[in-house]
């Protein structure tokens, strides 16, 4: 019987030890390539995944965007290497060469996209709704909201979001903050309902840009609804006109005299709605306004406006304002 060479042995073991470093070489590549080593995106990369998608969906969304090298790879190495846990919906930024591990784990992490759409205080409806319709990452069509509706602030919502979902958010930021006010009103204020507060916080909101003013004119209307006085607010005379967009020149004589159901120079008491969404501010400034003895209010050239108890001192302060634009070589 012949005896197997010693050398013939050993070749067979270093043939072996080869093929089983070639595969563990391969599984090992394998691995890199496709979990923990380089995606594939070569830029930022938006992915969406609806609401109820499955590891399987969202994968399949990652290959056609480039994100993942393969549906299949991607599916394997997860469920045999990934953390467990159900992904979220949502719009994620892949970044660029973000490996298929770093990818599950952002799925999972809920970090998605935060987009913002902004509602100035003082905004109308009217441009509340064009802010909406002009946002093109979303969907579907709305009606202009109510005049009032809107709490203005900043919302976040997500790529292809319905456009009426954002809105129905922003509506239901001011009920809530109606709400919340409302229960903080002073027992003297001079609005009977929620909607009243609304609508003369809305005249407040327009009247100053001051935060710190916001109770001291609260207060100044507060005394005029009081004592039967018409409010003379100007923008309530270019409300019918522009609904609450600026008007861009001054106001004419006719058009202080118009009568309608906004402007308070040729009507007393309350115009019968809001003419902006005010803030939360304003809002609050209105049930509960600064206690004084202020019927009249000017601006002061600086932004801020000048205050007075009675009609002499106030035409004296409008006297001055005017000197004062003419010194600056305004009309």
């Amino acid at each position: 019987m012949a005896k197997r060479s010693p050398r013939r042995g050993l070749g067979c073991l270093v043939v072996i030890l080869l093929l089983v470093l070639a595969v563990a070489g391969a599984g090992w590549l394998s691995f890199y390539r496709n979990w923990t080593g380089p995606g594939p995106a070569k830029h930022p990369t938006a992915v969406v995944v609806p609401p109820g998608s499955s590891l399987a969906a969202a994968a399949r969304e990652l290959e056609k965007q480039g994100a993942v090298r393969s549906t299949t790879g991607f599916l394997r190495f997860a469920r045999h290497f990934g953390t467990p846990g159900p992904i979220r919906a949502g719009e994620y930024e892949v970044a660029p060469h973000m490996s298929a591990r770093d990818i599950l784990d952002l799925l999972q992490s809920g970090r998605t996209v935060q987009r913002l759409v902004t509602v100035p205080e003082g905004m109308p409806a009217i441009e509340v709704y064009e802010r909406l319709m002009g946002e093109k990452l979303l969907t579907g069509r709305i009606a202009a909201p109510a005049e009032g509706s809107v709490l203005p602030g900043t919302y976040s919502f997500q790529r292809g979001e319905p456009r009426a979902a954002v809105l129905k958010r922003m509506q239901q930021a001011m009920t809530k903050a109606l709400d919340q006010l409302w229960m903080t009103r002073k027992a003297d204020t001079v609005v009977n309902s929620k909607e009243e507060a609304v609508t003369l916080a809305a005249i407040v909101e327009k009247e100053t840009s001051v935060p710190a003013e916001r109770p001291m004119v609260a207060g100044v209307y507060s005394n005029r609804l009081r004592k039967g006085m018409r409010l003379q607010a100007d923008p309530t005379i270019i409300y019918p006109m522009t609904q609450g967009k600026p008007l861009g020149r001054r106001i004419k004589l006719s058009e202080v005299r118009a009568v309608n159901d906004y402007n308070t120079y040729a009507m007393a008491g309350l115009p019968k709605g809001p003419i902006t969404n005010p803030s939360r501010e304003s809002i609050a400034a209105v049930l509960a306004p600064a206690t004084t003895d202020a019927l009249y209010f000017v601006a002061d050239g600086k932004g801020g406006h000048v205050f007075a108890t009675d009609l002499k001192d106030h035409n004296a302060n409008v006297q001055r304002y005017y000197n004062l634009r003419k010194a600056q070589g305004a009309r």
